[in-house]
C-alpha cells in the first residue's frame, strides 16, 4: 500500500493504450495491423515496468523545499522560492503543484520544470494576497517521471506553513525617499511654494548671497562686523494622527483591496514619512466606537506598535459614530494636532450629517479629511452615450462625481482641508498635503 501511494499513471499511458486499441480495430480491415497491435501491447507493458523500476529504485530521489517570507505584504507580490534537487542520474521532468493558502483561490496551480541529473534548481512564483490576516500553506507536492512519461512518484514536502499578511510595508521602501525634495519628484510628489519661514530657531551664519535680508540679526553683525543672519528650520516634534473610518462604506472593492485596506496602507506608508520628519506619528479607528489607539510619540518602536495595530484593524459594518469620535478627541488628544481622517462620503447630505462634529474637530486641531472618487463613474462619464438609458447613467454619474466636488468646497468653507483622490493615489496625495501643511507653517 505503501508503494499505492504515491504511485501515479500518467496520461502517455493511456494515449498509448488508446493507440493500440485503434490498431485493433484498423487491423480488422488491415489483418497486418493485428500482430503490430499484439507487439505494441508487450512493448507498452515492457517499458511501463521499466519506467517503474527507474522511478521508484532508492529512496530520496527529489529533495525540496519551500522558502516564504516571514510576513506577507498585503496588495504587493510576495515571492516565494521553491528549491529542487534531483537526485535521479537522468533528467527528471517535474510537476509541481504547491498548496497556496485558500484566500488566493488559486486552484490550477501547476508548474513544470526539467532538472538536470544531480543538480539544484530554484524556481519562483508570485503571490499577491488582498486582504490581512493568517495565510497558511498546504503541502508541496512534486510528481517526478523519466523521458519516458508512463508513470510518476509523488514527493510532498513542507506541509502546514503559516505566514501573516500585514499591511504594505513594502511601500515603507518605494516611498522612502519621498520626504527628500530631490527625489520626491520621480514619485509624484510636487513641489510646494513656502511661503515664509518657520520660527524654530536653528542657528546664526554668515550672510551669504541669496539669504533673506529680513533674517539679519543686527545684534550678531555689530559684534563680529559683517552680515550675520539667522537661519530657521522645521518645527519637529509635532503631533500627527491617522484616524481610519472602519465603518461599512470603507468596505467598498476597488481592484481586489477595500477602501480599508487603502487607508491602512497609505497610515503606514506616512507614519514613516512623519517619524522621518521629526514629527510624532500615532493613529486610531472608530465606528461604532473608538479602538486601536497608538498615541503620536516618536520613539524607535513606534512603527512596530503602528504596524501591529493595523494588523487587527477590520471593518465591523456599523454606522460610523462621527460624534463619538469628536468627545474622545477632545478627551485624550490636548495638543494641537495634525489629524488625517480616512473616511467616504457618497453625497453632500451624508456630509452634513457628520459636518458639525467635524467643524468641532476643526476648532482645536488641524483636519484633513482624505475621502475616494469613484472611479467607475469616471469611466461612466467619458464613455460616448449611444442609448437613452446611457444617456441617463451618464447623467446620474455626472451628478455624483458634481457632489463629490461639492462636498470639497463644503469643507474649504469652514476651514477643512479635504483630499478628493482615487485609491491607487491615496499614498502619494496624502504626503503631497503633508509635506505641504509642513512647508506653510500651517500646524
Amino acid at each position: 500500500m505503501k508503494f499505492l501511494k504515491p504511485f501515479y499513471i500518467q496520461p502517455r499511458f493511456f494515449y498509448a493504450g488508446i493507440g493500440i486499441v485503434i490498431l485493433f480495430a484498423l487491423s480488422y480491415f488491415i489483418p497486418l495491423l493485428f500482430n503490430i497491435a499484439q507487439l505494441s501491447i508487450l512493448v507498452l507493458v515492457l517499458l511501463f515496468f521499466l519506467d517503474i523500476l527507474i522511478i521508484f529504485i532508492g529512496k530520496q530521489k527529489i529533495e525540496a523545499s519551500r522558502i516564504v517570507p516571514e510576513k506577507f505584504s498585503n496588495g504587493d507580490k510576495n515571492q516565494i522560492e521553491i528549491n529542487i534537487k534531483n537526485n535521479y542520474p537522468f533528467i527528471s521532468h517535474l510537476e509541481i503543484i504547491d498548496e497556496v493558502p485558500e484566500q488566493f483561490q488559486i486552484r490550477d496551480f501547476k508548474i513544470k520544470e526539467s532538472v538536470n541529473p544531480r543538480q539544484t534548481r530554484a524556481i519562483l512564483y508570485n503571490l499577491t494576497p488582498k486582504e490581512r490576516g493568517e495565510y497558511h500553506f498546504g503541502s508541496l507536492n512534486i510528481y517526478a517521471s523519466s523521458a519516458l512519461k508512463l508513470v510518476s512518484k509523488r514527493f510532498t514536502f513542507d506541509a502546514d506553513v503559516m505566514v501573516p499578511t500585514y499591511p504594505s510595508f513594502k511601500q515603507l521602501k518605494k516611498f522612502e525617499l519621498l520626504n527628500i525634495n530631490k527625489n520626491a519628484m520621480e514619485y509624484g510628489l510636487k513641489k510646494v511654494r513656502r511661503l515664509g519661514h518657520t520660527m524654530e530657531f536653528e542657528q546664526i551664519k554668515d550672510y551669504v548671497l541669496g539669504d533673506d535680508l529680513r533674517t539679519i540679526n543686527w545684534k550678531a553683525t555689530a559684534k563680529k562686523n559683517q552680515l550675520m543672519v539667522n537661519q530657521f528650520q522645521d518645527e519637529k516634534s509635532q503631533p500627527v494622527y491617522s484616524i481610519i473610518d472602519k465603518g461599512r462604506i470603507m468596505k467598498m472593492p476597488f481592484n481586489g483591496l477595500s477602501l480599508l485596506d487603502y487607508a491602512i496602507n497609505a497610515t503606514l506608508v506616512i507614519s514613516n514619512v512623519v517619524l522621518k520628519k521629526q514629527d510624532k506619528a500615532g493613529m486610531l479607528t472608530f465606528s461604532k466606537k473608538i479602538e486601536d489607539i497608538v498615541v503620536a510619540e516618536r520613539r524607535s518602536g513606534q512603527m512596530r506598535l503602528i504596524l501591529e495595530a493595523l494588523y487587527n484593524v477590520n471593518t465591523d459594518y456599523y454606522e460610523s459614530d462621527f460624534g463619538r469620535l469628536y468627545a474622545n478627541i477632545k478627551r485624550h488628544i490636548t495638543h494641537r494636532s495634525l489629524l488625517l481622517m480616512y473616511t467616504n462620503f457618497g453625497t453632500l447630505d451624508a456630509l452634513n450629517r457628520q459636518l458639525p462634529y467635524l467643524k468641532a474637530i476643526a476648532k482645536s486641531h488641524l483636519l484633513v479629511v482624505i475621502f475616494f472618487k469613484n472611479t467607475e463613474l469616471d469611466k461612466l462619464i467619458n464613455n460616448k452615450a449611444e442609448t437613452v438609458q446611457q444617456v441617463y447613467d451618464k447623467v446620474i454619474a455626472e451628478k455624483f462625481d458634481f457632489e463629490k466636488r461639492l462636498i470639497v468646497n463644503e469643507l474649504k468653507k469652514f476651514g477643512i482641508y479635504s483630499i478628493l483622490t482615487t485609491p491607487e493615489h491615496l499614498t502619494v496625495d496624502t504626503i503631497n498635503k503633508y509635506l505641504e501643511i509642513k512647508a506653510r507653517g500651517l500646524l
